[in-house]
C-alpha cells in the first residue's frame, strides 16, 4: 500500500512539473533558512551546558546607576565573596578570580613566547570544583593551593612545551616578567562549547606579586570588572531571596558622596546560561561578537515567515489547480476509496514533495551559510546536521510542514462528490477563493514589510556613517602601544618615528581616538553664582596637538600648555552643565575633579565619543595626569597625506614599532573603520534583512506566477472571445493583472503600519537617527507593484497574445 501511495504521488508530482517545481523551490528556500537558524540556536543554547551543577552555578555581578545613566558591570567587590559563603547558607562553594593580561609569557626552558595573553586569571583552587575539567596531569585539590603556581589547558600545554607529555610537564616554569610560576597541573580543552575561555590559572595569592596588587587589596568601595566572582547554590536555594539581600547590603555600602553623585550599585546573581547571551555584563571572548538572544528571536521570525510563505504557495497552488484532479478522485471514491485513504494520499505527495524540498535545501544551507560567512561564527557548519537533536529537528521540520502545506489541500481534494465530478460539475469545488485571496495578501504583506524595513534601517545605516561626527575621521590613524607599558620614553620614541615616515602629515600621543568603545569616567564639579553644579564627565587625554590632528574646534580659550599640566578643555556639553550660558565664561574658572581644583582653560565643540546610539556626553579632555604612575597616553594617533600609499605606510609602521616594542604585535587602526564597528551589528541586520526581502520577493512571485498560470489557463476560451470582440492585448492584461494589483495594494495597507511599529521601534535605540519618510512607503508598493505586474506579464501577455481561434476550438 504505502509503495503503491509513493508511485501514484511521484506520479502526480511528475505530471504537474510546473507547479512541483514552484512549490519545491518555494519550500526549500524557507527550509534552509530555517536549517541555519536552527544550526545557529543549537549552537548558542548548548553553551556551558555540560557542567554537572551548571543550573546552579552563578556570576556575581553588578548594576550600576551614574546619575541618569544604568548599566552592568561582571565585577564585584573583593569581600563579597567570603561574606557570601559565611553569611549565605544556600552558597556551598564561591571562587573568586582576577583577569590578568601579562604584556609577555615565556617557558625558560624551552623560550617559547606567548605575546597575546588576554586569558590568564588569578584563581582560587575552588575554581576547580565548580567547573568541569577533566585533568590530565596534577591534584585538582592542591594545584593552585600554593602561591607560583600555574595549571594550563592542554593547548597552551602544548604550544610552550611542544613534544612533552602532561605529566613531563609539571614542574617547568613560566616567566611572567613580574613573578615566575610553575606548572602544577594540565587540564583537557573543553570539548563542547563554552564561554569560560581560560588558558593559564596563576594560584590566586600569587597576584600580591603583580601589578594587580593593589586591587586584590581593595574593598566594597570598589567595584572592578577584572574581579569576578562566581558560586555554587544549594539545589533548593532561593535566588529571588538571595538577590534581595544582596542588593540590602550593596545599599548598605553607599556613602554620602556617592547619594549625592547619583553613584550607586547593587549585586545580584546571573545564572551560568544567561552569560552567553546578557550583553549588559559580556562575555570574557573579546574577539567575537556575543549572542543576543533578541537577534536569534529576529533570526527566528524571518525563518519562519520565509517557510510560512512557501506553504502558502503550496496550498495555494493546489487548491486552485484541484479541479485537474477532479475525475481522478471522482473514480477513485467511485471504486472504493474512503476520504480519509485519500488524505493520506494526498499527504503522502505532500511529504514526498516536502522531502525533495529539504534535499535541495540542504545545498542551499551550505550556500546561506557562505553568504552569511561574517555573521555566521566557524563553529556552525553542514557537520552540525548530523547532531542527534538536529536530525530530531529536521524530522520534526519535514511533518510539521507536511502537515501545515497538506492537510487543508487534501480535505479540499478529498471532498469532491462523485455524481458531480463524472458529471463535470466541479469547477466551484477547489477550494475557498477567499482563503487562496487571503494568504496571497499574506504573502505580499510579508514581502512588503521586509522591503520597507530593509530600506529604511539601510537609510539610518547611510545616516549614520556619513554624519557629521565633529572630528575628521578620514586618512586618520593610531597606533596602539602594549598594554601597560609604563616607560614613557619608548612611548615618545614610538612617535618620533613614525613621524619621519614618508606620508605622515602629523602625529600625536593620546589616549583612543575621539569616538571609542573605551570609556573612563569621573565626577566633576564647580560652585559659582551661589550655586554648586555638578556632572559625571567622560575623559579623553591628549597631547597639545590632539584636538589639532583630529580637527576638533576649539571655541573659546586655548589647549593646555603642554603634555602633562594639570589643565581642562571642556565640550559644549559640560560646559552648559555646569551653569555656563557660553563658553567665554568658563574660561580661567577652577573645577573639583578628584579633590583637586583644576582650571579650565578652553572649551571646544561637542562631537560624538560613540555610536549615533548614544547622546554627547560632557567631556574634558587634559594631558597625561599620572604619567609618573601607569600613564594615560597608550596610543599612537597619525594624519596621512590624502594621496599616500596606505599598505606603503602601514608596512613601515609595522616595522618601526617592532624596533621599539619587539616582544608585542602590531596594532594599527583606522578611525572610520573603528567608527563602522559601531554599526557592526546594524550592517549585519540591514544584509540580512536584504536577503529576507529578495527571497521572500522570489518566493510571493514564484507562487504568483503559478496562480496567473492557473487563471490564463482557466480563462482562455473568455480571453479568445474579448479578442474576437477587439479587446486588445493591453486590456487583456489589465483584466487578468487587476485582481492581483488589488490584493497587492491590499497587503501593502496592511504591512505599512506594521512595517512602520517595528522600524520606529528600531530608530528609537539611536539618539540621532534619520525621519521615517513616506517615500521609502510609496517606494514600496510601487517596487512590489512592478515586480508583481513584470512577474504576471510573462504569462498574461503571452496568453492575449495567442491567436483567438485556438482557444476557441478547443472544449
Amino acid at each position: 500500500m504505502l509503495k503503491n501511495y509513493l508511485k501514484i504521488a511521484w506520479r502526480s508530482l511528475w505530471k504537474q512539473k510546473f507547479f512541483s517545481v514552484i512549490n519545491i523551490i518555494s519550500l526549500s528556500i524557507g527550509l534552509s533558512a530555517s536549517l541555519v537558524i536552527g544550526m545557529m540556536v543549537y549552537h548558542d543554547f548548548t553553551f556551558d551546558r555540560f557542567h554537572k551543577n551548571g543550573e546552579h552555578i552563578y556570576r556575581a555581578v553588578s548594576d550600576l546607576e551614574f546619575g541618569d545613566d544604568a548599566f552592568g558591570n561582571p565585577g564585584t567587590p573583593i569581600p563579597l565573596g567570603e561574606t557570601m559563603l559565611a553569611e549565605y547558607p544556600e552558597v556551598e562553594k564561591k571562587a573568586h578570580f582576577i583577569l590578568y593580561n601579562p604584556a609577555k609569557i615565556t617557558a625558560l626552558s624551552t623560550q617559547k613566547t606567548s605575546k597575546i595573553n588576554d586569558r590568564v586569571i588569578f584563581a582560587e583552587s575552588s575554581y576547580f570544583s565548580i567547573f568541569d575539567y577533566e585533568w590530565l596531569a596534577g591534584n585538582p585539590e592542591t594545584a593552585l593551593s600554593t602561591p607560583n603556581n600555574v595549571v594550563l589547558t592542554q593547548q597552551k600545554a602544548a604550544y610552550y612545551f611542544p613534544n612533552l607529555s602532561p605529566e613531563e610537564i609539571i614542574g617547568q616554569t613560566l616567566d611572567y616578567t613580574e613573578f615566575q610560576a610553575n606548572v602544577s597541573g594540565i587540564v583537557a580543552d573543553f570539548e563542547n562549547n563554552s564561554d569560560l575561555v581560560f588558558t593559564e590559572f596563576i594560584a590566586y595569592e600569587t597576584v600580591s606579586q603583580s601589578d594587580l596588587k593593589g586591587m586584590s587589596e581593595q574593598g566594597f568601595d570598589s567595584i572592578n570588572s577584572s574581579s569576578q566572582l562566581y558560586v555554587q547554590l544549594r539545589p533548593d536555594a532561593d535566588v529571588a531571596s538571595i538577590n534581595k539581600r544582596l542588593a540590602t547590603l550593596a545599599e548598605s555600602q553607599w556613602d554620602e558622596e556617592s547619594i549625592e553623585f547619583g553613584m550607586k550599585s547593587w549585586y545580584k546573581l546571573q545564572p551560568l546560561s544567561d552569560i552567553h547571551f546578557n550583553t549588559k555584563y559580556g562575555i570574557y571572548d573579546y574577539s567575537r561578537n556575543q549572542a543576543n538572544k533578541t537577534v536569534l528571536t529576529s533570526l527566528g521570525f524571518v525563518a519562519l515567515f520565509l517557510l510560512l510563505l512557501g506553504v502558502v504557495n503550496f496550498i495555494n497552488l493546489n487548491t486552485a489547480s484541484a479541479t485537474q484532479r477532479a475525475r481522478e478522485i471522482g473514480v477513485r471514491k467511485t471504486l472504493g476509496s474512503s476520504r480519509g485513504q485519500l488524505i493520506r494520499q494526498f499527504l503522502g505527495e505532500t511529504f514526498l514533495l516536502t522531502l525533495l524540498s529539504i534535499a535541495l535545501s540542504v545545498g542551499l544551507s551550505y550556500w546561506l551559510i557562505q553568504i552569511f560567512s561574517d555573521y555566521i561564527v566557524d563553529a556552525i557548519s553542514l557537520g552540525l546536521l548530523l547532531k542527534p537533536v538536529v536530525l530530531m529537528g529536521i524530522l520534526v521540520l519535514l511533518l510539521v510542514v507536511t502537515f501545515a502545506a497538506g492537510f487543508y489541500p487534501s480535505l479540499v481534494l478529498s471532498s469532491f462528490k462523485p455524481s458531480k465530478v463524472l458529471k463535470g460539475e466541479y469547477s466551484s469545488t477547489s477550494g475557498n477563493p477567499t482563503i487562496r485571496k487571503g494568504l496571497t495578501v499574506f504573502q505580499f504583506g510579508v514581502a512588503q514589510v521586509f522591503i520597507i524595513g530593509s530600506l529604511l534601517v539601510g537609510r539610518q545605516i547611510h545616516f549614520v556613517l556619513n554624519q557629521d561626527m565633529g572630528f575628521e575621521k578620514e586618512n586618520r590613524l593610531f597606533v596602539q602601544m602594549p598594554w601597560g607599558e609604563k616607560d614613557f620614553s619608548k612611548k615618545a620614541a614610538l612617535q618620533i618615528e613614525l613621524s619621519k615616515i614618508s606620508g605622515v602629515e602629523m602625529t600625536s600621543l593620546g589616549s583612543m581616538p575621539p569616538a571609542s568603545m573605551s570609556t573612563h569616567v569621573n565626577l566633576m564639579k564647580i560652585n559659582h553664582d551661589g550655586q554648586e553644579y555638578k556632572t559625571e564627565v567622560r575623559m579623553q587625554y591628549g597631547d597639545t596637538e590632539y584636538l589639532e590632528l583630529y580637527n576638533i574646534d576649539l571655541l573659546a580659550g586655548r589647549v593646555p600648555l603642554n603634555d602633562t599640566i594639570a589643565e581642562f578643555v571642556l565640550n559644549e556639553k559640560a560646559t552648559k552643565i555646569l551653569g555656563f550660558n557660553s563658553p567665554e565664561e568658563i574660561i580661567n574658572q577652577q573645577v573639583t575633579y578628584d579633590d583637586k581644583k583644576i582650571t579650565v582653560v578652553g572649551v571646544m565643540k561637542d562631537f560624538h565619543q560613540a555610536s549615533a546610539k548614544n547622546e554627547i556626553m560632557p567631556l574634558a579632555f587634559t594631558g597625561d595626569l599620572s604619567r609618573s604612575g601607569w600613564g594615560y597616553f597608550s596610543t599612537v594617533h597619525l594624519k596621512t597625506a590624502a594621496n599616500s600609499d596606505i599598505s606603503d605606510i602601514i608596512d613601515r609602521i609595522e616595522s618601526t614599532y617592532l624596533s621599539i616594542f619587539p616582544d608585542s604585535d602590531v596594532s594599527v587602526g583606522f578611525l572610520d573603520e573603528s567608527i563602522e564597528r559601531f554599526y557592526r551589528e546594524d550592517q549585519r541586520l540591514s544584509k540580512l534583512l536584504n536577503w529576507a526581502t529578495g527571497l521572500s520577493i522570489l518566493i510571493s512571485c514564484l507562487g504568483l506566477l503559478g496562480l496567473v498560470v492557473h487563471t490564463t489557463e482557466r480563462r482562455r476560451k473568455e480571453i479568445g472571445v474579448r479578442k474576437v470582440l477587439g479587446a486588445t492585448v493591453a486590456q487583456i492584461n489589465l483584466l487578468l493583472c487587476r485582481d492581483f494589483v488589488i490584493l497587492i495594494l491590499i497587503a501593502f495597507l496592511i504591512a505599512a503600519p506594521i512595517a512602520y511599529y517595528f522600524i520606529q521601534d528600531y530608530l528609537n535605540d539611536f539618539v540621532f537617527r534619520t525621519d521615517i519618510s513616506i517615500w521609502i512607503f510609496l517606494g514600496s508598493i510601487a517596487a512590489m507593484t512592478v515586480i508583481a505586474l513584470a512577474v504576471m506579464s510573462i504569462k498574461t501577455v503571452s496568453t492575449a497574445m495567442r491567436n483567438p481561434v485556438e482557444s476557441l476550438k478547443t472544449e
